[in-house]
């Protein structure tokens, strides 16, 4: 799933659907039942509209079911909203799982690929409205840093 796409579908999705709409994008209610949530960003696969490959936007999203913006104050049904490590997981160690690949990345694991995020904040302090501003501060993957911010 692409989480983001909740916060821009919402635009259209209820007119279009109906009452259908309340199950779209139903985060929580497929973590209740036990589904696996795999989450991406869709990037650059639509060009529907504009979505970022920025994964904090997705858990952002994920967490809020409001737009960059703020909007709806509350969030687009926001009992589907999900908890950050949830949505942490769903864009790690589930796709790791969903891909067949969680013995040796999805994880930080010693013998596990170096793949890892350095932020500029612990976004587990942080509430969910500013994760959408959270920094990449370093990228490694395979034990090497392929981007660091200026």
């Amino acid at each position: 799933m692409q989480p983001y796409h909740a916060i821009d579908d919402m635009r259209w999705m209820e007119e279009r659907i109906g009452r259908r709409a309340r199950w779209a994008y139903a985060f929580r209610t497929l973590v209740g039942a036990g589904v696996l949530l795999s989450f991406g960003s869709d990037w650059p696969g639509t060009n529907a509209a504009w979505y970022t490959a920025n994964p904090l936007h997705g858990m952002y999203a994920a967490g809020t079911r409001e737009t960059l913006e703020g909007t709806p104050e509350g969030g687009w049904f926001p009992e589907e909203r999900i908890d950050l490590e949830t949505a942490l997981r769903a864009y790690t160690v589930n796709n790791a799982y969903a891909a067949r690949e969680e013995g040796y990345k999805g994880s930080l694991r010693p013998e596990y690929l170096a793949d890892l995020t350095v932020l500029d904040r612990d976004i587990f302090q942080i509430p969910a409205s500013e994760l959408k501003d959270v920094r990449v501060l370093v990228t490694i993957v395979g034990g090497r840093a392929v981007y660091e911010s200026k």
